[in-house]
């Protein structure tokens, strides 16, 4: 496919339906258009199952995924540990743990729970993990990183550690990880899935250490941008998924990271409340993420896919990003594809 062709790869999106029916819009895009990914999630916002019921069910709709489509997929999920998991003991999947709980026993417990979660991940067919969280825990009252023990605790090296057991399981059974949520969501006091949330008053540098000690150490997997406002780090307050400041900025040019930067769900709030999905996939690009996460889990919208590429033709035809943009943010998700053929491609 030319490059035209190719900017459904810019997109890691979600769908309803724990097996692949003919008639699923995604059939048709895997066939047609694919998207560089997809994201699964066990339960819908009201309850009811999305895509994952069993072990087995699972791994068979990770198999038809990749059969169909006629690229190689990157298959996501978030499976942290503990609260954040959609690999759920209910449904037949191993017991997972927190970060917090992890670290109080050790860098040792970390790893033995990362290799399980990595073996069980490469078993069902998933080859992206949004894990592991690198926010340092600074505010306890954090209704989203803190209130779920999510973080590996307030203190850089502990954190560090503890990420450098999880990524190493993750890539000795050939999954792929997602450090999270850039450039440090630990001190904030409010929740961006629901809403605009400002951390300029108790965001600390401090935070973007992980990133720097992790990236300095050669990793180059993938990134996760946060959207939350921080007029410390851009004065103009955009969101740090769609900052330019923050993302090309900060993150590419001062921190030096090579590999992918995914945004978190453009469907969230903190987004959806200030930017229609088209404005939001174009700034986000603008801003230097490769590559654009529409969960439709929050807000299912069959044509998200298709929109959000038409938001690129559109940013192409306007002459605001060029096809070498483009280029380079294919690259990434190609080289980040090609790491580990035969587990992208579920042999």
């Amino acid at each position: 496919m030319d490059l035209i062709h190719n900017l459904a790869q810019l997109f890691l999106v979600g769908f309803r339906g724990v097996t692949l029916s003919n008639d699923n819009w995604l059939t048709t895009a895997l066939r047609e258009n694919p998207p560089g990914g997809v994201l699964l999630f066990d339960r819908n916002v009201d309850g009811s199952v999305q895509n994952i019921e069993s072990p087995a069910q699972l791994a068979k709709l990770t198999t038809a995924l990749q059969e169909r489509s006629i690229t190689p997929l990157l298959i996501a999920i978030d499976q942290e540990g503990g609260m954040v998991s959609r690999l759920k003991e209910r449904d037949g999947f191993s017991p997972s743990f927190s970060a917090t709980d992890l670290a109080n026993k050790g860098v040792g417990a970390t790893e033995k729970a990362a290799i399980s979660c990595a073996v069980q991940l490469a078993a069902m067919g998933v080859n992206l993990n949004f894990a592991p969280v690198v926010d340092l825990d600074l505010n306890l009252e954090n209704p989203i990183i803190s209130r779920y023990k999510r973080s590996y605790g307030p203190n850089v090296a502990q954190v560090v550690a503890h990420a450098r057991a999880v990524i190493k399981a993750h890539h000795d059974h050939h999954v792929h990880c997602c450090l999270k949520h850039f450039p440090g969501h630990g001190s904030a006091g409010g929740d961006s899935h629901l809403g605009f949330v400002d951390v300029s008053a108790c965001w600390q540098e401090l935070e973007l250490a992980p990133y720097r000690q992790l990236i300095d150490g050669g990793y180059t997997d993938g990134i996760m941008t946060a959207h939350l406002v921080n007029q410390v780090l851009d004065p103009k307050r955009l969101p740090a998924t769609l900052s330019p400041r923050i993302i090309d900025g900060l993150l590419r040019q001062k921190l030096g990271f090579g590999g992918v930067v995914l945004s978190d769900d453009l469907q969230m709030r903190a987004i959806s409340q200030g930017w229609r999905l088209e404005e939001a996939v174009q700034l986000s690009f603008l801003a230097g993420v490769d590559m654009l996460v529409i969960g439709n889990n929050l807000t299912p919208q069959e044509d998200a896919l298709s929109r959000g590429i038409e938001a690129i033709r559109a940013l192409l035809d306007s002459g605001r990003i060029d096809y070498n943009r483009v280029d380079v943010s294919l690259s990434r998700i190609a080289q980040m594809k090609s790491t580990w053929t035969s587990t992208i491609n579920g042999i």
